[in-house]
């Protein structure tokens, strides 16, 4: 485990503002104002597709200002908030009679209505292979709600005029299977914050020369069940690693259930709990090694390569499997690995036995993730998404 010492943050979630701040934040005059809906405030799309794209265009785009809207929010808000944007970005909201009439009166005023999508959700032709790829038992029930869920969402892309999404890959299934033929990228990135934080953790190992304490922490941070069957890829990999090597520690995040396989080596086993996006980056920056297995199929292949520049800013090397935004992002060897799903058990072994070639390797990964997934640099992708007929 790596020594970096930058202690745990008291974490606030900083998209926390009231209704009537975020409505001054929209309406600031001279500028195009893009307003971001969301069901609900959380870590994951929200602070992606949402909270990070209006961090930029405030920060860094003068002609515009945007902010962020939520289902929860009283009908007055959404009115005011409707009739002010010139912009109104949908981010994978489900379809509700409140927002079709919300989208319905932005159209009738001649705004523009874009509808934000991170995965393959949209299609209810891939719900089977949604179901068993996030590990869902096929009941009537799971039936019932998966596809009403991946309707709901659908009817309202159906709505809008445009779509935007993570990568070149999901983006060319939006135009083959959705309704919208104006598909556009802006990829997933890190915010301020988590630059901020990642920041220190990398200052702190460059000063120590990655001074670790002796074990090897391989760290799995995808920890909720869903991911059960993209962890099974390495599961028994990672087993006959920790038979053979004591000094291994294998690190879940969140509720992933441990494998049988795996069962033998509790002591051997760390669990931290879900983890919020600035104290997240401290514990990836803590492990040698950012375990990134995934089925190879259509629907793993429009996943985002977040996992991939969220250990890299911090100095941490990703193994991951080979579906399309990780093979993107990663050059194989040089800034990370690329595995296919018999090689794992060989290739961690391979770069468990090279720590000499770590720092140069974890530099490459650092210089990947600020240059192509930082905040300030996504300027010109967010404009040409948004803002550009």
């Amino acid at each position: 485990m790596f020594l970096h010492g930058v202690p745990r943050l008291d974490y606030a979630d900083p998209w926390a503002l009231g209704a009537d701040a975020r409505l001054a934040q929209l309406c600031r005059p001279g500028r195009i104002r893009i307003a971001y809906y969301y069901d609900h405030p959380d870590g994951s799309t929200f602070r992606y597709r949402c909270y990070n794209m209006a961090q930029v265009i405030n920060a860094r785009m003068p002609e515009a200002t945007a902010s962020w809207f939520f289902q929860a929010d009283e009908a007055a808000v959404l009115d005011r908030m409707a009739e002010a944007a010139d912009v109104l970005v949908i981010a994978r909201a489900r379809y509700s009679e409140r927002l079709n009439r919300m989208i319905t009166r932005a159209r009738q005023l001649g705004r523009r209505v874009i509808y934000d999508v991170d995965d393959l959700v949209f299609s209810i032709d891939h719900v089977h292979l949604l179901m068993n790829s996030l590990d869902q038992e096929l009941t009537e029930a799971n039936w019932m709600y998966w596809f009403g869920y991946v309707g709901r969402l659908a009817a309202v892309l159906h709505l809008c005029q445009r779509a935007i999404t993570t990568n070149d890959f999901l983006a060319a299934r939006l135009r083959e299977l959705g309704p919208v033929a104006d598909a556009r990228v802006v990829p997933n990135f890190l915010n301020r914050e988590q630059m901020a934080v990642s920041g220190r953790v990398m200052a702190a190992k460059r000063a120590s020369s990655f001074a670790r304490d002796g074990r090897l922490h391989l760290g799995y941070f995808s920890g909720s069940p869903s991911h059960a069957r993209d962890f099974e890829i390495v599961a028994g990999s990672l087993a006959a690693l920790l038979r053979r090597h004591p000094h291994l520690v294998l690190r879940l995040a969140g509720y992933l259930q441990v494998p049988a396989v795996l069962e033998p080596y509790p002591d051997r086993i760390e669990r931290l709990p879900m983890q919020d996006f600035c104290n997240l980056q401290r514990a990836i920056g803590e492990s040698e090694i950012n375990l990134v297995p995934l089925q190879e199929n259509v629907f793993t292949h429009c996943k985002s390569e977040l996992k991939f520049f969220e250990a890299g800013i911090v100095g941490t090397l990703t193994l991951a499997s080979p579906c399309h935004a990780f093979r993107q992002a990663i050059r194989d060897g040089e800034n990370g690995y690329l595995v296919r799903a018999m090689d794992w058990e060989e290739r961690l072994e391979s770069v468990i036995g090279r720590m000499d070639a770590y720092p140069a390797l974890a530099e490459a990964a650092f210089l990947s993730s600020r240059e192509h997934y930082s905040w300030e640099h996504q300027v010109a992708a967010i404009r040409r998404a948004v803002l550009e007929d």
